[in-house]
């Protein structure tokens, strides 16, 4: 039974958005009805990235939409954020692919490379015709990313790469791969490179058996003697906080990402209680421990919502924080779970079965709670903000 999406609006949330952003928001809701959710469910099955939609995808802009010239779009930071609202209400995995490409490739070449780097690669990335990834974390180094051992030795002519990445997202699809390695040339510090994925001693393999982002692709990397010239280190980075820069960029996206999610499994739960009878032939919504959870989900929603627009605001003002992007990424993320459990509770039976969208979000939104910092990590990174002490 297909349940078309009503919209979610409970304080008039849409007033406070322009006109651009109200169109940016409509065309991404009219690409997932139109493109992704008729398929997504066959794609979860099948644990099949749905690759038809990168060049749609491209064509809208939607690859690297906040930077400026090299085909991008040029969009503000709360368009961005309310493209990956909706792609999330579609799915998890497409989310994560978009962002993937846009902040965790597009942004650090934009951000740190060289005129040639921006040139080769920004405009085709822009399209979809040339993907990336993006190598941080390793199988020993997840939360505690200085611990990383992937190493860039110096040569002649360049550099020699060897280390193994893990859960890296569009690893085996990309065709190059945004790495940190310590650099021996830099006194060990953490630098980035650009290595193509068909160089000698690169290889990618798909994390199988996953219960969760199953229309995504995860995979390890492989760096065995990888040699890449000089011009493939991306020159302005320096040191960790370079990589972390990245991950704002994307954890920040994850705060608007999981709101779509939210609304997809609180709009599906409110549709089955106002049709599901039970108990003198009446719709379970007029239950009272129902009502509780609709009215629960509902509150938290709009209050992820005002607080997502806060910090994209902020950030279009160049305002923005650390603290900040991790007080939405940890609250919405860990909002739109629980939203996923209530609507599975709502549903009985029927919760657990992918005629309804609520359990892929469940299973989704329980990795989307560990990457890009756990919720303990940003509590920690929310700590250290307010009582000016670390306590990792």
């Amino acid at each position: 039974m297909a349940l078309k999406f009503r919209g979610f609006d409970l304080v008039e949330f849409d007033t406070l958005l322009s006109e651009d952003e109200q169109l940016v928001r409509s065309t991404a809701r009219q690409f997932v009805e139109d493109n992704l959710l008729p398929i997504i469910e066959i794609c979860n099955r099948e644990g099949r990235f749905p690759r038809e939609l990168v060049a749609p995808l491209g064509e809208l802009g939607f690859f690297g939409p906040t930077l400026e010239g090299y085909g991008c779009a040029g969009m503000s930071n709360v368009e961005y954020g309310l493209i990956m609202q909706e792609l999330e209400r579609g799915d998890s995995g497409l989310r994560s692919f978009c962002s993937v490409q846009s902040s965790l490739v597009m942004y650090p070449i934009y951000t740190f490379g060289s005129e040639e780097q921006k040139t080769r690669w920004l405009e085709p990335m822009a399209r979809g015709t040339k993907l990336g990834c993006f190598g941080l974390t390793e199988p020993d180094a997840g939360s505690n990313p200085g611990a990383m051992r992937t190493r860039a030795a110096s040569t002649a002519d360049g550099y020699v790469l060897n280390g193994e990445k893990m859960w890296i997202t569009s690893g085996s699809i990309a065709d190059v791969a945004v790495v940190w390695a310590k650099s021996d040339e830099h006194g060990g510090k953490v630098r980035g490179f650009l290595v193509e994925t068909d160089r000698p001693g690169f290889r990618a393999e798909d994390v199988h058996g996953k219960w969760s982002l199953r229309a995504s692709v995860t995979s390890s990397l492989s760096l065995s003697d990888v040699k890449i010239p000089k011009e493939n280190l991306l020159p302005r980075t320096e040191g960790l906080k370079s990589a972390l820069m990245c991950l704002n960029q994307a954890r920040y996206g994850i705060a608007w990402g999981v709101l779509g999610a939210a609304m997809a499994c609180y709009d599906t739960a409110l549709q089955y209680a106002q049709f599901r009878k039970q108990f003198r032939d009446q719709p379970i919504a007029g239950h009272q421990l129902v009502q509780e959870k609709l009215v629960w989900m509902a509150s938290e929603i709009s209050k992820a919502q005002l607080l997502a627009l806060q910090v994209g605001r902020l950030k279009d003002q160049g305002k923005a924080q650390h603290f900040h992007i991790s007080l939405a990424k940890r609250n919405n993320v860990w909002m739109a779970l629980e939203c996923a459990r209530m609507a599975r509770d709502i549903l009985g039976a029927n919760g657990i079965a992918d005629e309804y969208p609520v359990f892929r979000h469940l299973a989704n939104l329980e990795s989307v709670k560990t990457y890009e910092g756990t919720h303990d990590i940003h509590t920690l990174i929310l700590g250290a903000a307010i009582t000016g002490i670390d306590a990792f």
